[in-house]
Parts: C-alpha cells; sequence; structure tokens
C-alpha cells in the first residue's frame, strides 16, 4: 500500500512540472513588440500620443511578466499570452490612430497652404471699388470693443482702415489709413472678423479693395 502512495506521489509530481514547464510564446510575444515598435515607427508619439503611451505600457506589463516567469521554477505564461495579445492589439491600435492623425493633420496643413495661396494672390491684384466692381455687402459683423485705456484718456473719433476683401468674402489683409493711436488695434480686430458676399467680376470672384471708417464715441 505505501509502495502504490508513493508512486502515485512520484506521477503527480512529474505532471505538474511537466504541466508548469510551458514555452514562452514567442510568436505572440514577438508580434506584439513588433506592433508597438511599428507604432512608433509610424510617429504614434506625434499624431496619438495617448494610444502609443497605452501601446507602450502594455509592452512593459508584458516584459514584467516574462522577467517574473523566468525566475520561477515552475513557470505558465498563460498570462504572458494574454498579455502579448493585449500589447499588439494597443499597437496595432496606436499605429492606426497614427495614420489617422497624420492624415487629419496633412489635411489641415494643406488647406492653411491653400489659403496662404489664396491669401497671396487676393494680394498681387486687388480690385479697388467703382465701374463694374460694386462695394461688396457685408454678411458678418463685429462692432469694435472701445479699449478701456481710451475711454480713460476720453479718447473717440474716426479711424480709417483700407481693408483687402479675398475671393472667398472674408478680410485678408488690413491697414490703418487714418489713425488714432489708442483706437488703430480695436478697429483692426473688429474689420479683420468681417465677412463679405464674394465680390464677382464677369461670373468669376475676385478680391477687392475697401475703404471703412470705425467711428468710437463716448
Amino acid at each position: 500500500m505505501r509502495v502504490i502512495v508513493t508512486f502515485r506521489a512520484i506521477v503527480l509530481g512529474l505532471a505538474i512540472t511537466v504541466t508548469g514547464c510551458s514555452s514562452p510564446p514567442k510568436e505572440d510575444v514577438d508580434a506584439a513588440k513588433a506592433s508597438v515598435d511599428k507604432a512608433a515607427a509610424d510617429r504614434a508619439g506625434q499624431y496619438a500620443p495617448e494610444s502609443l503611451k497605452a501601446a507602450q505600457d502594455a509592452r512593459t506589463a508584458l516584459d514584467a511578466e516574462l522577467k517574473a516567469q523566468e525566475s520561477k521554477l515552475v513557470k505558465s505564461y498563460d498570462k504572458t499570452k494574454e498579455l502579448a495579445i493585449a500589447a499588439k492589439a494597443a499597437g496595432d491600435k496606436a499605429a492606426a490612430d497614427a495614420a489617422a492623425g497624420k492624415e487629419k493633420a496633412d489635411a489641415v496643413a494643406a488647406k492653411e497652404k491653400a489659403d496662404a495661396a489664396a491669401r497671396a494672390r487676393a494680394r498681387i491684384a486687388p480690385l479697388r471699388i467703382g465701374g463694374k466692381i460694386q462695394p461688396p455687402k457685408k454678411i458678418k459683423d463685429v462692432p469694435p470693443v472701445y479699449p478701456a485705456i481710451a475711454q480713460s484718456a476720453r479718447v473717440s473719433g474716426a479711424v480709417t482702415i483700407e481693408a483687402t476683401i479675398g475671393p472667398d468674402g472674408k478680410v485678408i489683409d488690413a491697414r490703418v489709413v487714418r489713425s488714432i493711436p489708442l483706437l488703430d488695434q480695436a478697429a483692426l480686430d473688429a474689420v479683420r472678423q468681417w465677412e463679405y458676399l464674394p465680390t464677382l467680376l464677369n461670373g468669376v470672384p475676385v478680391p477687392v479693395l475697401v475703404t471703412v471708417t470705425i467711428n468710437f464715441t463716448r
């Protein structure tokens, strides 16, 4: 009877040893690390920093689990595999978010470049009002803010501004032609926010020059 019990104990011990000595999920671990590295290479740090941090944290947790299992006599890599799968998913998400972020940033940059080019073209040859060029109709008016310092100094009067209206009806440039120093900036800030219906010449939107007067009265 004692021999049988001893034999069973030995068999059970061998079973535990065999079960515990599972191998690291190398394929999953390598895929996870490659995914996180790819996200970083795709500039996720610039375009999707939060997603990249989550992926890096997942990889750190994976590395810690691998190290912990290495120090154990009886090893089990079930959790390692789960962490590797999670790290890969986080890396894939960071890479996808980086691609989407870059696409959005590129679209914004392209629009800004196009707008800058339009403003540059508009500055080359704006037309003055007169003849076939009718005064544009304002569709957005922003009143000026009377500066407190000017009110305290009892400064009032009219500031005259020459504004360039772009083909899209927005003010793309403005300069003071009749100045009241304490009031000039407030007048410019207001005029630059105005919008007009596009001015057409032979059916084509064109930039025009308009002269406006901003009155400040106490």
